[in-house]
């Protein structure tokens, strides 16, 4: 089954070279950092050290990627495109105000109030808070040294204030809750188990041609029954499979550096689940089809359809009630529900009900595809 799948050149393309660059592609548009982080245009007006080191202080978080602009209309006009989520505007004087106790306020700019939004508005007023209490530290101090201390000192104190604190001497320890799983991790896990699908098409190519050449007829002459020709098929088909998921994880987790949080092993056994059903499903479809021609029909009537109410192009959540409904009965669903969770910090315990409905479906099929198969019989076309 190896040799007559992948020694071609055709099969070495569609199911090894063709997986390994659509998962590739996917990666690069939902799974990259760059991708999941928001956008923020900002404008820094301040000659001091304030207002440039908050932007500094900020651009530390990994969530955000921040964009200097030339003016505050930029800014603006950043925020009404929808080129970013939030734009920063430091006023001019920023750091002399903070110096001499006034009340300055860094404006923010946003059309709609998001979770990212909010939590930089959070991130903003807690180092704007700091920033005052530092100024105000740095003035007392200078006052009470010599209150004939000129300003140009003041400012240089708090230069030196601000550059130890950039150092983050005493820092809290950063911990990963995992409460939700990571961003984009279904659409790439759904690209992928839909290529790991075009093997359906290959084993029920392979099964219609020995069909057509009555190679299945006279091996049903020997002492063979239908089940074993069924399962030796599947587990054929599973062997291309397993390669083709060693292969798949093997890039995404070494060479594009794709952190799934997933351990590879748990995701090897998720993945392998789905590709047991997949040939499950192709031992089934095999005995129903009788014309060669008939196998080009796969893609449009079981592999895109299963795919589309599975969730692996969009989530589930959007869809109707009854469709969801209707995505308990195919594999997809609960392969992206299994990856999921554990990405979101779950363990194999969690996903014991996904893992036992992937292989009961293949159980079932498999049993189908077998009671079905009829060896002896020649296809129409034979």
């Amino acid at each position: 089954m190896i040799r007559r799948t992948l020694g071609r050149k055709r099969g070495f393309i569609a199911f090894l070279l063709l997986p390994c660059l659509v998962v590739t592609g996917a990666v690069a548009l939902f799974g990259s950092e760059q991708a999941g982080r928001a956008v923020v245009p900002y404008v820094n007006l301040d000659e001091g050290t304030g207002g440039s080191w908050l932007i500094q202080e900020l651009a530390r978080n990994k969530e955000y990627s921040f964009k200097a602009v030339k003016s505050e209309a930029a800014v603006r006009s950043d925020i009404v495109s929808q080129k970013g989520s939030t734009g920063i505007v430091i006023p001019a004087h920023y750091t002399q105000s903070l110096l001499e106790g006034k009340q300055t306020d860094i404006e923010l700019i946003e059309m709609r109030v998001s979770e990212s939004s909010y939590t930089l508005r959070a991130a903003v007023e807690g180092l704007t808070e700091g920033l005052i209490q530092s100024a105000s530290a740095v003035r007392a101090f200078s006052l009470k040294s010599s209150p004939n201390v000129e300003a140009v000192d003041t400012g240089k104190k708090f230069e030196e204030l601000l550059q130890e604190l950039s150092k983050h001497t005493i820092s809290g320890e950063e911990l990963h809750l995992r409460l939700y799983p990571k961003p984009g991790l279904n659409n790439v896990t759904g690209f992928t188990v839909m290529f790991m699908m075009g093997l359906l098409t290959s084993a029920v190519s392979v099964i219609m041609e020995d069909r057509k050449q009555r190679t299945m007829a006279r091996m049903y002459t020997a002492p063979v029954r239908s089940y074993e020709i069924a399962l030796g098929n599947f587990l054929g088909s599973l062997a291309i499979g397993v390669i083709q998921i060693v292969l798949v994880l093997g890039i995404s987790r070494w060479v594009l550096h794709y952190d799934a949080g997933i351990p590879f092993s748990i995701h090897f056994l998720i993945l392998g689940a789905f590709m047991l059903v997949s040939m499950g499903l192709a031992s089934t479809v095999s005995g129903l089809i009788r014309e060669t021609k008939n196998a080009s029909m796969l893609n449009s009537l079981i592999i895109v359809p299963t795919c589309m109410i599975g969730g692996c192009f969009w989530p589930l959540s959007i869809m109707p009630e009854y469709m969801q409904k209707l995505a308990n009965f195919v594999p997809q669903k609960w392969t992206i529900q299994a990856v999921e969770t554990i990405s979101a910090g779950g363990t194999l315990a969690d996903i014991t009900l996904p893992l036992l409905i992937l292989c009961a479906m293949a159980v079932i099929l498999l049993a189908v595809g077998s009671a079905i198969l009829r060896p002896d019989q020649p296809g129409t076309d034979a």
